[in-house]
């Protein structure tokens, strides 16, 4: 058999495993290790099990993660996030949905802090289901903008799928930044205006809240203002340069031990806890990751990605079909491997396209990176899904997934306004550079 036959072979065998229930990141971890082992030896299929579990598990970059939910798993247990949402609630209740409208504009302030995709999603699932719930909303609707909240961190700054773009196709990062910064912001809107029309359409999904005096809403703000308090010095400390994604992480982190001893919940129990939940909420993550690496690997060798590739960009069409073909194949891999696995194996082959083409490859990375935010919301491997369903267990996968269908529809209609107007995410850097 071809080794393209082996790669579909496998594809079918991660959709029939992953239908029967099986770990999404055993599944990719297994299919990867066992195909790659058939296609090129045994002895090569260790060498990648051991560089993966070695290269993920120390990557500086990634301390993101457990940090981040740490601080999130400190913040809940503080009871600040009670108090933020009741916030939100009296100021954001009586429009529809109006607290999975804070939840998105929340995780596009939470992005802008962590650059992760993953680590947004999973500080939210853990902060703001919960109150969601409390206030009656539906777990499709819940669940589904902080699937889609999540992606948000891959495209606002700090990106790292800008950050490894850039370093493949030696594209200034700075540029790169300046360039998501609106994009992110109109993506943003695009989430919020679907959770609004979902809830306007079903009000059942999002029970409005009673009309509440300004005193009664500044008297729930009082209450929010640690937690507001540390994201500002959060964000503000990260974009003026005082510590790196990696420290304010560590700062947020410690700032949510603080919120626990001001708010005298900090304990024994509550400590070990958070310690607990953010170790094996982070332990998940990175096998999913490990997992969705291992499985790249394999279709790498499988050829199927370079395919298509090749495909696309041999075709005698209009230079804008031709764009269109390779952002449509970078949602279909999207659906199937990791945003960046996609990058390195698809940039050298599409890139030369791009410049041939005459397309600004900055205006390319940021359409790029918008397509894969799709691929993190949808399944098979969409891995933002695993995340929210790993934490919220008693949610079913196929109401995250029914939930999510609206934000894929926002994140098209985005990518549309990107493709139609270049100089929406071109302008900034042309002042900044």
């Amino acid at each position: 058999m071809s080794t393209v036959t082996i790669g579909v072979i496998g594809l079918i065998a991660l959709f029939v495993l992953l239908a029967i229930g099986m770990p999404v990141g055993m599944t990719m971890f297994l299919i990867g290790f066992f195909g790659y082992a058939y296609l090129l030896h045994m002895k090569g299929a260790m060498g990648i099990l051991q560089t993966t579990f070695y290269t993920t598990g120390s990557n500086y970059n990634f301390t993101v993660i457990p940090l981040f939910t740490l601080m999130g798993q400190f913040i809940f247990h503080a009871g600040v996030s009670g108090r933020l949402y009741e916030t939100g609630h009296k100021w954001l209740g009586q429009l529809p949905g109006g607290l999975a409208v804070a939840t998105v504009g929340a995780c596009g302030a939470f992005a802008a802090i962590c650059g992760s995709s993953t680590a947004t999603a999973a500080t939210f699932t853990t902060v703001s289901l919960p109150e969601m719930r409390k206030y009656n909303y539906s777990p499709d609707l819940a669940t589904g903008c902080i699937v889609a909240g999540g992606t948000l961190g891959i495209l606002i700054p700090p990106s790292s799928g800008f950050i490894v773009y850039g370093i493949i196709t030696e594209q200034s990062i700075g540029k790169l930044f300046a360039a998501g910064f609106v994009p992110g912001i109109v993506l943003m809107l695009c989430y919020m205006s679907a959770v609004i029309i979902q809830a306007k359409r079903k009000p059942e999904l999002a029970p409005p809240s009673p009309r509440y005096t300004i005193a009664e809403k500044l008297r729930s703000t009082v209450g929010a203002l640690p937690v507001l308090i540390l994201f500002i010095i959060v964000i503000g400390g990260i974009f003026f340069g005082w510590f790196t994604a990696n420290e304010g992480a560590a700062v947020g982190a410690f700032g949510g031990l603080i919120c626990m001893i001001l708010n005298r919940k900090m304990n024994w129990k509550t400590v070990v806890d958070s310690l607990k939940d953010a170790m094996s909420t982070t332990a998940m993550i990175m096998f999913i990751m490990i997992g969705a690496m291992v499985f790249g690997n394999f279709l790498a060798l499988s050829r199927i990605p370079s395919n298509l590739a090749t495909f696309v960009a041999g075709l005698d069409v209009n230079r804008y079909i031709v764009l269109a073909c390779i952002l449509f194949m970078y949602a279909v891999l999207g659906c199937l491997m990791d945003s960046m696995a996609m990058i390195l194996l698809t940039v050298p082959i599409f890139f030369p396209v791009i410049k041939m083409l005459g397309f600004d490859t900055i205006w390319y990375g940021v359409l790029m990176v918008m397509v894969m935010e799709m691929g993190l919301i949808t399944p098979p491997v969409g891995m933002n899904l695993f995340v929210v369903k790993g934490i919220a267990g008693d949610v079913s996968m196929m109401s995250i997934i029914r939930g999510v269908i609206p934000h894929v529809a926002a994140i098209i209609i985005a990518l549309v306004i990107m493709v139609a107007f270049p100089q929406l995410s071109l302008f900034l850097p042309g002042i900044l550079y």
